[in-house]
């Protein structure tokens, strides 16, 4: 009869074994799984921050970037138009002081901006999310207008730093994204201004 006697030795080297080759497996199916939670390099591209130049924006020009799939405006405002944006009365704005806005603080002032002639807004009426227009001369609305935006679908009215008028369906001033300027001609969208 042969020795059924137990090797000891050989039985933890089995163990050992099977024990490597099942975590390598377990390891080679697993990786498909969790690579698969991962946010898509669209999906990472989708929420990135953009940079723009703005080297060729002209005085009274408005340029749309896409950030976070949502337009992006981009106006260089004339001397005119940061004049006319003063004449606006406070009491005929809903938030004048943009306490209630969402915006960056670095762009809380009266033009809403860093730079007093570059205002950079969310394209997205904070009423049902429609397009503004830009209608930017004064009268052009009615009498009292000093230029802004002016929305199509249900009338609402901003002034030229995108803050909402009193009577109007919007209930917020258009949202500023976070955004810094790399050089007087390189902005980016979507990244805070570095602080000192």
């Amino acid at each position: 009869m042969a020795n059924d006697a137990v090797d000891p030795a050989r039985r933890r080297l089995l163990a050992g074994t099977a024990g490597a080759l099942g975590g390598v497996g377990l390891a080679a199916t697993a990786v498909p799984f969790v690579s698969s939670m991962q946010p898509s390099a669209k999906a990472q591209a989708a929420g990135a921050p953009v940079e723009v130049d703005i080297g060729k924006l002209g005085p009274g020009e408005l340029m749309v970037v896409e950030w976070r799939r949502r337009p992006v405006w981009i106006l260089r405002r004339t001397q005119e138009e940061l004049d006319n944006l003063a004449k606006v009365s406070p009491d005929a704005l809903r938030d004048p002081d943009s306490a209630e806005s969402e915006q960056p603080a670095y762009t809380v002032n009266a033009q809403r901006s860093i730079k007093p002639d570059y205002l950079v807004l969310l394209g997205v009426c904070t009423h049902l999310g429609c397009s503004p227009q830009l209608r930017a001369e004064a009268g052009e609305v009615d009498a009292d207008w000093q230029g802004g935006f002016l929305c199509p679908c249900h009338g609402g009215r901003y002034d030229l730093a995108g803050r909402v008028y009193k009577g109007v369906p919007p209930p917020l001033n258009l949202p500023v994204p976070p955004h810094k300027y790399l050089t007087d001609t390189r902005l980016v969208i979507g990244e805070d201004q570095e602080t000192a």
